[in-house]
This record gives C-alpha cells, sequence and structure tokens, in this order.
C-alpha cells in the first residue's frame, strides 16, 4: 500500500517552529510600533514650534489652543495639549503609548526646543 502524505510527527514539528517563530516575531513588531507612535509624537511637537513662531511673527505673542485655528491641527490619534503668550509648552499623548512626549519654547529652559518623551 502506497499512502502519500505527511505523518502526525511531522505536522507536529511544522507547527512548533511556526510557534517558535511567531513567540520571536510578536515582541518586536510590538516594539516597533511604540516607536512608531513615539516618532509620531515628537513629530507633532516638531510642528506645534513651527506653528509657534508662524503664529508668533503675526500676532507676538505665542498661541493658545483656543486661539489655534488654521495654525496648527495635530496627528490622527494624538492628543496635543499646549498654553501659549509669552512662552509656551506643550504635552502629547497618544492611547497607542504609555509616554507623555513634552517641549517648551522660549521659557529659557536648557531643554527648549527638544521633544522630550521619558
Amino acid at each position: 500500500m502506497d499512502r502519500k502524505g505527511f505523518t502526525l510527527i511531522e505536522l507536529l514539528i511544522v507547527v512548533v517552529i511556526i510557534g517558535i517563530l511567531a513567540a520571536i516575531a510578536i515582541p518586536k513588531f510590538s516594539n516597533t510600533k511604540e516607536k512608531a507612535v513615539l516618532a509620531s509624537m515628537k513629530s507633532d511637537l516638531r510642528n506645534l514650534a513651527s506653528a509657534q513662531e508662524s503664529y508668533y511673527s503675526d500676532y507676538t505673542q505665542y498661541m493658545s489652543a483656543a486661539s489655534s485655528g488654521s495654525y496648527y491641527k495635530g496627528s490622527a490619534g494624538n492628543i496635543v495639549l499646549f498654553t501659549g503668550s509669552t512662552s509656551w509648552t506643550a504635552a502629547v499623548t497618544n492611547p497607542g503609548s504609555s509616554k507623555t512626549c513634552t517641549m517648551s519654547g522660549n521659557s529659557g529652559a536648557t531643554d527648549e526646543g527638544t521633544p522630550l518623551c521619558p
């Protein structure tokens, strides 16, 4: 009798190998997603800094969230909170990350103009 096909042992070995590969790949994918969310948050802060300087050149004061209007809109998924007047501060959060990124401008701080995501 000549049967063609795979034995149960061969199929079991293939399933184990696929499981091992998945166990290695899934944490790496999760880490990559977190990095992408952080990059998006930092990008929003840099864009906000450009919008603040543009607003300042028009009105000689920094914009607050209430006066942002057409000067600034954050990326989808990011929640941007900022205040302004003679200086400005901003914070960005995202439901996909446990971190909060912050940035300030014209405050005299040593980290001025650099997004920080501790």
